[in-house]
């Protein structure tokens, strides 16, 4: 038995010393020591060991037990350290190295163009607000003075959900939200998306964004509507711009204009961008109507306002001089990389 147990020590030290990964010195260590190892087997032998010399026989076999285990935790923890250092040497960062920049994605040219209009009136005294895009038929026509059988209800325009609901067509009623929970003075603009059924071309789509402006005080006239969209356009377009208001009619205002301004491309001597006029259409507005203010619970001998809406879409195209409204929804990282 002693030779054995020396035998079985050599030719495990040997095995430890070839061995070159984790999973070789655990078949090793099951193969010793497991329940069906080597030197259990002999432990188990002792049973026909003489009584007198058990004591000696299994001091010695714990001791070869011993130093078989601080042998195999050694391969271990050297085998974990040249693991370690080669992973090391693999993932060295070579810091002289020029750093990668991440790319970093940007605002969309018509979020710039709405952050810019929201500088403007914020700077006037106005407060940003929103309202649903699924609107009910109330909201969207009947509170802003459109009756039943007026063309904009046609459901060649209008996307219906139901005879109730429907994507609003404007973010007019937005106004109607507003005057219905606020009292006098209002002062709003509510941007948003928009629905209705027009074909995709350069200058339509089903879908698109409006910005509506509303204020609502007493002594509120033209002349300060004409003042606001003055200063508006200056602070958009430049210094030197003008505004021109042609009569127009909007069921939910009355006066009610269209604004245009000077082409702030040729100063309006005419040119390719103005198609010759020297004015570029900008945005539709007026007086509240009184009967949208009497919906609201607004006593129109006591107060009066104006109301504008302009398109983003609008503002955007004409600001960065884009022909094609398409070009802002095609997500093409050539064309959104200009801005």
């Amino acid at each position: 038995m002693f030779e054995q147990l020396a035998e079985l020590q050599k030719r495990t030290a040997e095995q430890i010393a070839n061995s070159d990964t984790p999973e070789k010195l655990n078949e090793i260590k099951v193969a010793l020591l497991g329940k069906k190892g080597e030197l259990t087997a002999i432990m188990k032998s002792l049973k026909d060991v003489a009584p007198e010399d058990r004591p000696k026989i299994g001091q010695m076999i714990n001791d070869a037990r011993a130093q078989i285990e601080k042998a195999l935790d050694e391969a271990a923890q050297n085998m974990q350290k040249l693991v370690m250092e080669k992973k090391l040497k693999a993932e060295v960062i070579d810091v002289t190295l020029p750093s990668k920049k991440p790319v970093i994605g940007h605002r969309h040219p018509n979020m710039i163009a709405l952050e810019e209009v929201e500088r403007i009136f914020i700077g006037l005294g106005y407060e940003i607000t929103e309202g649903p895009e699924i609107e009910k038929d109330y909201y969207n026509f009947e509170a802003l003075n459109i009756p039943a059988d007026h063309p904009a209800k046609d459901e060649q325009d209008t996307f219906y959900i139901n005879g109730e609901m429907l994507l609003r067509t404007q973010t007019s009623s937005t106004q109607i939200h507003a005057m219905e929970n606020s009292k006098p003075p209002i002062r709003i603009l509510a941007p948003g998306r928009v629905f209705r059924a027009d074909e995709v071309d350069a200058t339509h789509s089903p879908s698109f964004h409006q910005i509506e402006g509303l204020v609502v005080d007493k002594g509120i006239t033209f002349a300060d509507l004409k003042g606001t969209l003055a200063e508006f356009a200056k602070e958009m377009f430049g210094e030197d711009t003008k505004v021109k208001f042609r009569p127009h009619h909007f069921p939910f205002t009355e006066p009610s204009a269209e604004v245009d301004v000077s082409c702030f491309k040729c100063g309006g001597s005419g040119c390719r961008f103005c198609k010759g006029s020297g004015w570029i259409e900008i945005l539709g507005c007026g007086m509240v109507h009184p009967r949208v203010l009497e919906k609201c619970n607004i006593d129109p001998n006591e107060y009066t306002g104006f109301a504008f809406g302009v398109g983003l879409e609008r503002i955007a195209l004409l600001k960065y001089e884009i022909d094609d409204m398409r070009l802002l929804y095609e997500n093409d990282e050539r064309f959104l990389k200009q801005f």
